[in-house]
């Protein structure tokens, strides 16, 4: 044997020990598939009398719950968990409505607070409704309406007044509100209230359905020609014609007296509601004093016009001016402008010390920017009696006063338009008024059943 073939011969030996040993384990790992393969084969399929793995129904729900709950995000983020920390997540955004029911001893700062409504926003309103004064008397039950935006922005409050009628502060580009009187139609009916004085007037009143209010307004009216406390016997009777507002079928909670005739033996006492809003007796005289024209002694300088399009002399948006301004002194005495009862003393931000006074028939008297009010809320008033101090208090551009006259729920300017300035009805009025006095007594005289209801026109309230 040579040299070559001994170092050769272990090499050989070698090789061939390798090529055995991936054999055998070629023949091992095929003898181990195949008896796997023979024991799935022999398995038996899961039926009615075998039941299938438990863990195979596990792991079957796994899977099903975790292809619910994971979703792309929650896979991006277990990668790669700074996405989680900063992946930021909406928060839920307010309703783009949300309804709120006055409720007794609210008050509109603490209604915007408990909303995160800046205070700043809440003044932007009462700018808006400086000459309105909506939101300055909130009665338990009126409904709210905020309408929000996506970024929980203010851009609408609407306040129901009544069934029919609602007021909405619109928000502009500027971030102003802009008032809107928004009305639907309405009619009148009206309703016949008899009743028989057995104790007080008031008392006997209420017992027959007439309201807290009609009873002092018909005492009111007639004050002056009976004395209700010494004058009235138990058995005097009286009939009360009372129209209530209507929109549709439901009625809007207000109402005023159309006519009331009281018996008092012999003698019958009567006042009728004209057209121009005043009472009259069955002749067409005035029941009330007429209205004094001015609410000072002398005649001041108007500086500021009546307007419904008026551009505010401040912000220089179109306002309008429901009143006129009187360039007043501090300090100058200002009268009701005839008998009524004071229903609103206020303090308002931009309007300043105010006086609101209802008077009979369907007028109202405003008096804003005083310096002192000399009235209480809920007082009864005569024609020219001192009830306030002119002033400047409020948002204003020097010392006035500014005086409103509302005539059938409406603005009118005090200084022209047609007001119970005189003590009897106009002549050219005079024929129809006492044909609608014919109308009311025969309804009034007729025998029928308490609260029966007459159609009426489109009058309008007190």
């Amino acid at each position: 044997m040579s040299f070559r073939d001994q170092l050769t011969t272990p090499r050989r030996m070698l090789f061939a020990f390798a090529v055995l040993l991936i054999i055998a384990i070629v023949i091992a790992v095929s003898g181990r598939s195949g008896a796997m393969q023979v024991a799935l084969t022999e398995q038996p399929a899961p039926g009615p009398s075998s039941p299938a793995s438990p863990s195979a129904d596990a792991a079957k729900d796994t899977d099903t719950d975790t292809a619910v709950a994971v979703k792309p995000t929650d896979a991006v983020a277990a990668e790669n968990p700074a996405v989680a920390l900063n992946t930021p997540k909406k928060p839920p955004g307010p309703p783009p409505l949300e309804h709120y029911q006055i409720k007794d001893g609210d008050t509109l700062s603490q209604i915007f607070s408990d909303r995160d409504i800046s205070a700043t926003l809440l003044y932007r309103l009462l700018e808006a409704d400086v000459e309105f004064l909506s939101l300055e008397t909130l009665h338990p039950g009126t409904q709210l309406t905020f309408r929000y935006d996506e970024e929980h922005r203010l851009q609408q409050l609407a306040l129901q007044i009544d069934p029919a009628r609602q007021v909405t502060f619109d928000r502009l580009d500027d971030g102003a509100f802009v008032h809107h009187d928004i009305e639907s139609d309405t009619h009148w009916v009206s309703t016949l209230v008899p009743g028989e004085v057995q104790g007080s007037f008031y008392v006997s009143g209420l017992k027959a359905g007439l309201s807290k209010r009609q009873v002092v307004e018909i005492s009111h009216l007639l004050k002056n020609r009976l004395n209700f406390r010494r004058s009235l016997r138990a058995g005097d009777r009286f009939s009360v014609l009372v129209g209530r507002e209507m929109t549709g079928e439901m009625p809007t909670g207000n109402s005023q007296v159309d006519a009331v005739a009281l018996h008092r033996g012999a003698t019958t006492y009567q006042a009728f509601l004209a057209e121009d809003g005043s009472y009259y007796d069955e002749n067409g005289d005035s029941i009330a004093p007429a209205f004094l024209r001015w609410p000072t002694s002398r005649h001041f300088r108007v500086s500021s016009s009546f307007d419904r399009n008026r551009l505010h002399p401040i912000t220089g948006r179109k306002s309008p001016h429901n009143g006129v301004d009187l360039a007043t002194p501090m300090g100058t005495v200002v009268m009701s402008t005839g008998d009524g009862t004071v229903t609103r003393v206020g303090n308002h931000p931009y309007a300043g010390r105010y006086v609101d006074i209802k008077h009979s028939g369907s007028f109202e008297t405003r008096y804003l920017h005083l310096s002192k009010v000399l009235v209480k809320r809920g007082q009864r008033v005569k024609r020219g009696q001192k009830i306030a101090l002119s002033g400047n208090t409020g948002r204003t551009t020097g010392p006035h006063l500014h005086f409103e006259f509302h005539a059938k729920g409406n603005p009118v300017n005090p200084l022209t338009a047609d007001i119970p300035t005189s003590t009897r009805i106009a002549k050219d009025q005079l024929n129809d008024f006492k044909a609608q006095v014919k109308r009311q007594l025969a309804r009034m005289a007729t025998p029928v059943k308490p609260d029966a209801i007459y159609a009426e026109g489109p009058s309008q309230p007190q």
